[in-house]
């Protein structure tokens, strides 16, 4: 074998203090030492895990290209001294999941924090991230760390971060805290231990989401899945308090569970994977379904309908909580924001109550960064952050009682979700939206951007909001073209807005997809 590869892990299995993954990594590089593939050794030892959207998020797994408490020590390591860069220290909050291996890697990073001179507060048990990212700020911390992979395969585990500010990590302090982690010592060598206790910030939570409806209505029947997740017993709690007590969770799927038995993929864009709540939800008469992801940041939305129960895209539960908060609430100045990939409606319905509306980058760490008086933003990757003020990121459990808000008082008024959808479109013009991905390497995947940098399809105006990012417009169309962060992709999001019916809508979108298809 590649003796290289041999030195390298010998080295990594020195330097892990975890017996567990020791033993794990020393059986994998025994079977590629007595004449096995080296394959699987190859992807431990493939580099560390990059410090990338948030944080990491890996494999739960031996060896530096996984996640496991070798890595996470040196990763606490090189975030906490960035954070005492000025030789300031403070309060660091860290909470966790319920995912395989989340306990360790919680306690892990607790010990490097507090051995680095930082006073830690561990949130109690798995708790869902809205609840960290509420903590940091509720708690005045410097920082919080969230054991997480959120909606990703259960073998997958990561951590996230969040500074003082509540929001996630931007450019350039994702570059600076990889480059303090490349500089850590070996995990064994990283000191730890110091001042660890718990707090529990669950009831200032639950307390602020039951102030975000504005309306009187409380009957609505609802079916909710948290989906083997953390979010189950605090969304129920949050909508009591709220107000909406006739909540029926799939059974099947209300403990959290790290295997995640019920579904191929925990991610509630999957297909199938919100079978079990629509069942559910027509089962029990309910009037509205809501499907959270694993850590309960993001929520997807199910209404009923002539052909039954279907779940609403991110944009139509976008544009709806969007409309909902600038029509009921008393703002000054106030500012709405989403994403370039996301429908342009939410900037219509922005100019009709007065409102200012920005267009950013993909991913919260840009909409929460949208500018000054934010009062909502969302992206439609079902993520929703309907009060800044508090919980500065997406939160899917905070979004699901604005929208139960929503659908009560629509009920009080003999109406349903889909009518205020129709009355949207019917305001604003049908906006049609859809995701193609055509699965690239990254050489040929950034050689293709390049090419329709360089020469873009002729008839379209085009635009840069960054320098792999390409915005094409033309009549009444909007094109996206940019590389996956996370997959090796190539991914264009397509809108179509017709001011008529949603059957032409539904033409020009089926031959805008066929072109688009063609042209990738």
């Amino acid at each position: 074998m590649n003796p290289r590869l041999r030195d390298a892990a010998l080295r990594w299995i020195a330097d892990d203090p975890d017996p567990d993954t020791r033993a794990e990594l020393q059986r994998v590089l025994a079977d590629a030492m007595a004449g096995g593939p080296d394959d699987e050794l190859a992807a431990r030892m493939a580099g560390m895990l990059r410090f990338g959207t948030a944080g990491l998020r890996g494999p739960v797994r031996a060896g530096p290209a996984g996640m496991n408490v070798a890595v996470v020590r040196r990763a606490t390591a090189g975030l906490a001294a960035w954070l005492a860069r000025d030789g300031a220290r403070g309060t660091v909050v860290v909470g966790r999941d319920a995912r395989h291996g989340s306990a360790a890697f919680a306690v892990a990073a607790a010990d490097v924090l507090a051995g680095a001179g930082f006073a830690v507060r561990t949130l109690p048990g798995p708790l869902p991230t809205p609840v960290l990212a509420f903590a940091v700020r509720e708690l005045g911390a410097v920082a919080g760390v969230q054991i997480t992979a959120s909606h990703n395969p259960p073998a997958d585990n990561g951590y996230k971060v969040y500074l003082a500010d509540g929001a996630q990590l931007a450019p350039p302090s994702d570059t600076e805290i990889e480059a303090a982690i490349a500089a850590a010592p070996a995990a064994v060598s990283v000191p730890t231990g110091g001042d660890v206790s718990e707090v529990d910030v669950t009831g200032p939570y639950l307390d602020r989401v039951a102030r975000l409806p504005r309306g009187s209505a409380r009957t609505l029947r609802i079916a909710l899945t948290p989906m083997h997740g953390v979010g189950g017993a605090t969304a129920v709690h949050a909508l009591a308090r709220a107000g909406f007590t006739d909540v029926h969770v799939v059974a099947s799927q209300a403990a959290p569970d790290p295997d995640f038995p019920t579904v191929a993929f925990p991610n509630p864009e999957e297909p199938g994977a919100t079978d079990a709540l629509l069942a559910l939800a027509a089962e029990v008469g309910a009037d509205l379904a809501v499907a959270l992801d694993p850590d309960a940041d993001r929520c997807a939305l199910g209404i009923p309908g002539p052909q039954g129960w279907r779940m609403l895209t991110g944009d139509e539960t976008g544009v709806l909580l969007g409309d909902h908060l600038l029509r009921t609430g008393s703002y000054d100045d106030p500012l709405v924001a989403t994403t370039v990939v996301s429908s342009s409606m939410l900037g219509s319905i922005a100019a009709a109550h007065g409102a200012r509306f920005a267009e950013t980058l993909t991913g919260f760490k840009w909409i929460v960064r949208g500018g000054p008086g934010l009062v909502y933003g969302y992206e439609e990757a079902l993520g929703y952050c309907v009060d800044p003020a508090t919980v500065n990121d997406k939160d899917g459990i905070a979004a699901a009682t604005v929208a139960c808000d929503l659908a009560a008082t629509l009920r009080a008024s003999g109406q349903g979700v889909q009518d205020r959808l129709d009355e949207l479109a019917a305001a604003h013009g049908v906006h049609l939206t859809r995701g193609i991905s055509v699965r690239m390497e990254p050489g040929p995947r950034d050689a293709a951007v390049a090419r329709l940098r360089d020469s873009p399809p002729p008839g379209w105006a085009v635009t840069f909001p960054a320098p792999d990012v390409l915005v094409l417009r033309r009549e009444g169309e909007r094109l996206v073209i940019r590389p996956s962060g996370t997959e090796p992709k190539l991914k264009a999001y397509l809108e179509v807005v017709e001011h008529g019916d949603r059957a032409r809508a539904q033409e020009r979108l089926d031959a805008l997809a066929a072109l688009v298809a063609e042209l990738l």
